[in-house]
């Protein structure tokens, strides 16, 4: 089912009114950075690995073989994540959806199933020097690199709700979060992310506005 039929209905994230509003508040020298992925193409395709029908259609649809345990792939915009031995998660860019959805259907043959969840989660992303230091502090699962290396994924305990965390850098952590506790979560990342310093933005728009700052200063 097209659940964006018609591209004039508004549609809003989880955290529009907290993620939106505080974009671009920064701390001096913040080494933690915070932002919401909002309003992503979030599908759970269900079957088995073991089934050349599930397997390969999954490929000839997203170009993405099936992740093993505890890994995700990524490929241009869309990634693949496992969740469960007979779940995995599809992330992409948020009209295509249905088509995404529609052409798995198309390619998938066997017992499976395909479900968007796109309304029910969202996308906070964790990135700078201590945004480890943050989840350290946050989940009880070991986030060291001997443990926790890149391209990783784990569904674990963070604060008193959980998450599904992926490591997708050096310092760039992914978290998708259930919608009805992502204030709580963008609120708990924040506070744990205060001593350090903190930015509300990706890395790119803190450089940005530090240069815009700059500039304005030479002119006066």
């Amino acid at each position: 089912m097209d659940q964006q039929p018609d591209s004039t209905v508004p549609a809003r994230s989880p955290l529009h009114h907290v993620a939106r509003a505080q974009t671009g508040q920064t701390s001096a020298n913040a080494r933690v950075f915070i932002w919401e992925e909002a309003l992503k193409t979030h599908l759970v395709l269900r079957g088995n690995a073991e089934s050349a029908g599930f397997r390969d259609g999954v490929k000839a649809a997203t170009g993405l073989d099936l992740p093993d345990a505890l890994q995700s792939q990524s490929k241009g915009d869309w990634s693949l994540s496992w969740i469960t031995p007979d779940e995995w998660l599809l992330v992409g860019p948020g009209d295509q959806a249905f088509a995404m959805e529609s052409l798995l259907r198309k390619h998938l043959d066997g017992h499976y199933a395909v479900i968007n969840v796109g309304g029910g989660q969202s996308i906070v992303r964790l990135s700078g020097a201590e945004a480890r230091s943050v989840l350290m502090k946050s989940c009880p699962y070991d986030v060291h690199d001997r443990n926790f290396p890149v391209g990783k994924i784990v569904t674990t305990v963070l604060g008193k709700t959980q998450a599904t965390l992926r490591r997708l850098g050096e310092s760039d952590w992914e978290l998708v979060v259930r919608r009805s506790f992502a204030d709580y979560i963008w609120r708990w990342l924040l506070d744990a992310a205060g001593e350090y310093g903190v930015h509300v933005g990706p890395l790119l728009t803190a450089v940005r506005g530090q240069a815009s700052q700059k500039a304005d200063a030479s002119t006066v």
